[in-house]
């Protein structure tokens, strides 16, 4: 690990590690010392410490890719989301595997459009699903679930047949593990209580998947031992990669530079997302916190403000040379710049502990719980009511509309709508308030694009030109994410950390819908109903956020937003 600081960072970085080393951090970060965050059940959720002291064949998988591999299948379908499918997903992609393994799909969202094309790339009759929760009740995984049951029931043609093509990942005694018996399920596999979600990436929530589609996990769990021993108990704050990693983020939140921004070589690009839920649920609370920046596109240095510090995981069998020079530039012009490199692909195991310890530490420096995630459960707890309420009404809220064009239609809380139309004036168009709501914008600020589309090429990449456009013009940092995933990750920060984002939600009509079974809504539903409470735990939080509806074709309806955002920003 390499640290190009500069000198005030480097000094209040090393009043940290003093600190910490005073404190005997490390020692009571292994004791599971409640006291060094906020001495409530801390001590409760430091089961991945431990994690990597048991290899995969300790852990009840060693017969199972033998049972899978008897089935002759072609596809595995994972229905989890956050913590459950997150980790699987990166060591799919960046852990190599026999050319014949089995493919992996994640089905993580509930936009039709996205459920529809998920299920369409599989085989249901060569699949295998996995459906992982950790509590086992997660809404999405539930509906998910109960919907590919009936999918794979309609393709097999009985309960034996559906149960012997599917197996769960759950916390012992959860609903998942009783819906789970009550299909047959070829297996189930517990985890442990004392992990939580995003602390699970080499436990059997990160491990069984990839295992099954054919990832050396052996190998990727002896690298995470190896990291392990050098963040133990025994090794000093200063030499410790963990801790030191963990300092150096707290301290700069402390300092102002609270946006976190990843530079990840392209081959292990997809561990950003994992990062990014890692680091913002973790920390981003009680109005403090760190946001994470993934897949931004690089600017100049002068870009960039204060608010900034960049860590480089660079691939050191294939580096970037674009990469490389840019993270010289950065460095040169006295961006503080944090260097970790992997000698190859199966150092992502080591990352994964490393990282788990640092946003621990960080967690410490900062006085938050980083086990927790209370504004997430709020923004869960207001979908189930409003998905409830539709239910015995038949009838959505309406949203507050404050301007309408053909396809297009903007929205608002009411003290939003009466400062936009304040600013713009009563009859102005979409564009105008976007550029009003931009004008919020301010040095320490960024702004987010919350998306509640399918997460096709096109759409990412049009939405990805409007964060860019914002950047530029705006010289904020920027984040985008997908709705719902994110609300399992950022929407921790965005709603429990510091009172600076700007957001922009976009929703849109689903051209095709799907009904859920036994529900009175359909995905279409559900996914409006997690838009809609999301927009009102951010609007109670007092957040600046406006929405803007797609009405009519999806794509042709978002390349005219994305255009107005260009002129806009």
């Amino acid at each position: 690990m390499r640290m190009r600081l500069g000198r005030d960072f480097v000094l209040a970085l090393e009043a940290a590690v003093e600190r910490w080393t005073s404190l005997d951090g490390v020692r009571r970060l292994w004791a599971r010392d409640a006291t060094l965050w906020t001495n409530s059940d801390e001590s409760s959720w430091l089961g991945w410490l431990d994690l990597v002291g048991t290899p995969p064949a300790q852990l009840g998988l060693a017969d199972l890719p033998d049972r899978v591999a008897a089935l002759d299948l072609r596809d595995v379908l994972l229905v989890g989301i956050g913590g459950s499918s997150l980790a699987p997903e990166v060591v799919t992609q960046v852990v190599p595997s026999p050319r014949d393994s089995l493919r992996l799909h994640i089905l993580d969202s509930t936009d039709p459009a996205q459920i529809g094309r998920v299920l369409g790339e599989c085989d249901l009759s060569r699949t295998l699903c996995i459906t992982s929760s950790k509590s086992g009740t997660t809404l999405e995984t539930s509906l998910l679930t109960e919907y590919v049951l009936a999918r794979f029931h309609e393709r097999l043609g009985s309960v034996v047949s559906v149960g012997g093509r599917c197996l769960a990942i759950t916390d012992p005694g959860s609903a998942l593990e009783g819906l789970a018996r009550r299909w047959k399920f070829l297996a189930i596999l517990h985890g442990l209580p004392s992990v939580g979600g995003r602390f699970s990436a080499l436990s059997h929530f990160g491990l069984v998947p990839p295992l099954l589609c054919g990832s050396d996990v052996e190998t990727l769990v002896d690298r995470a031992a190896k990291m392990a021993l050098r963040c133990g108990a025994d090794v000093e704050a200063d030499r410790n990669p963990g801790v030191k990693l963990g300092l150096a983020l707290g301290t700069a939140a402390l300092m102002g530079r609270d946006k976190v921004t990843f530079i990840l070589s392209p081959a292990i690009a997809r561990l950003g997302r994992w990062l990014e839920q890692l680091v913002a649920e973790s920390t981003g609370k009680a109005g403090r916190g760190l946001l994470p920046i993934v897949d931004e596109e690089v600017g100049l240095p002068a870009s960039y403000g204060t608010d900034r510090l960049f860590v480089y995981l660079r691939l050191a069998e294939e580096l970037d040379p674009e990469q490389e020079k840019f993270s010289e530039r950065l460095a040169g012009a006295g961006l503080p710049v944090i260097d970790l490199t992997l000698s190859d692909r199966f150092d992502l195991g080591g990352e994964f502990f490393r990282w788990e310890v640092a946003v621990a530490v960080c967690g410490s420096v900062l006085g938050v719980h980083p086990f927790d995630q209370p504004d997430v459960e709020a923004g869960k707890r207001t979908t189930i009511d409003l998905a409830a309420a539709y239910e015995s009404s038949g009838v959505w809220p309406e949203r507050a509309s404050i301007a309408a064009e053909v396809g297009l239609e903007a929205y608002a809380d009411p003290e939003t709508a009466a400062g936009l139309r304040r600013s713009v004036g009563p009859g102005a168009g979409v564009q105008e308030l976007l550029l009003a709501h931009l004008g919020k914008l301010g040095p320490g600020d960024y702004f987010a694009l919350l998306a509640y589309l399918e997460q096709s090429r096109e759409y990412l990449d049009l939405l990805q030109q409007m964060r860019t456009a914002v950047r530029q013009a705006r010289g904020v940092a920027t984040t985008l994410g997908f709705g719902p995933s994110f609300l399992h990750s950022m929407g921790q920060t965005f709603k429990g950390g510091r009172d600076n984002g700007v957001f922009l939600q976009i929703t849109c009509d689903d051209e095709a819908d799907l009904q859920i079974p036994g529900r009175g809504y359909t995905f279409g539903g559900i996914k409006r109903a997690q838009a809609d409470g999301d927009l009102q735990v951010l609007v109670n939080g007092g957040r600046r956020v406006l929405g803007v509806h797609l009405g009519g074709d999806v794509g042709d309806e978002l390349k005219r937003l994305t255009s107005i955002v260009l002129a806009a920003a």
